[in-house]
C-alpha cells in the first residue's frame, strides 16, 4: 500500500472578531473536505484527482471565500482564480478572473491537461471554459455569498490543498482571492 499525506488549510489570518461558532463551522467544513481526500486516497485514487476533488468540495461550500462563497469586488461581481500543479510531470494550470465556472480548480486542471497554456485569464479563460462545457459545470450569473459579514469578507484568503505521496510525487493546488470590495481585474 502506498504511503501518503494530505494537508489542507482554509485561509491566511483569522478575524479576531469572528465568533466561536463560526470558527467551529470552519473546522467542520475543513474536516469534511479533508475526509473527501482521505477517502479518495484510501481507495487508490491518483493524487492529482484527490487534490482536485478536495478543492471542488471547498469551492462548493459558501463558508469559505472561494467558488460558491467568493468575495465580491467593489462592483459587486465575482472574479475567481485557481491553480493546480503536478510536480512529477512539471505541469501546471491556472485561471483568473472567471465568474461563470462552478469549480475554478477544474478549469485550471483542464488548462493543464487540455491546452498548450499554463495560465488563462478573464475573457480567454471564460471562452476556454465555454469550449470545455462537456467537462465543466457553468453557472451564470455566479451566486454571490451575501451571508459573509463584511469585516470577515475583507480578509485576504488563500486556500490550499497539498497531497504528497511518499515516493516524492508532489501535487499542490492553491487558491488565492483578492480582498472583497477590491478593484476589478487587479
Amino acid at each position: 500500500m502506498a504511503r501518503w499525506a494530505i494537508a489542507i488549510h482554509g485561509g491566511a489570518g483569522v478575524d479576531p472578531n469572528l465568533p466561536e461558532h463560526r470558527q467551529e463551522e470552519a473546522k467542520r467544513v475543513l474536516a469534511r473536505c479533508l475526509q473527501v481526500g482521505v477517502d479518495a486516497l484510501r481507495s487508490g485514487a491518483a493524487a492529482l484527482d484527490v487534490v482536485e476533488a478536495v478543492v471542488r468540495e471547498l469551492e462548493s461550500d459558501p463558508f469559505f471565500n472561494s467558488g460558491r462563497g467568493s468575495a465580491l469586488t467593489r462592483l459587486g461581481t465575482v472574479e475567481m482564480e485557481a491553480s493546480i500543479m503536478d510536480g512529477r510531470g512539471r505541469r501546471c494550470g491556472a485561471v483568473s478572473g472567471v465568474s461563470t465556472v462552478k469549480n475554478p480548480v477544474s478549469l485550471a486542471r483542464l488548462v493543464m491537461d487540455k491546452s498548450p497554456h499554463s495560465y488563462l485569464a478573464f475573457d480567454g479563460a471564460e471562452q476556454f471554459a465555454r469550449d470545455q462545457v462537456n467537462y465543466l459545470s457553468l453557472i451564470n450569473p455566479h451566486p454571490t455569498n451575501k451571508s459573509l459579514p463584511i469585516n470577515y469578507a475583507n480578509f485576504l484568503v488563500n486556500l490550499t490543498c497539498l497531497c504528497t505521496l511518499i515516493n516524492k510525487t508532489f501535487l499542490m493546488w492553491n487558491y488565492s482571492v483578492d480582498m472583497a470590495r477590491g478593484n476589478d481585474g487587479y
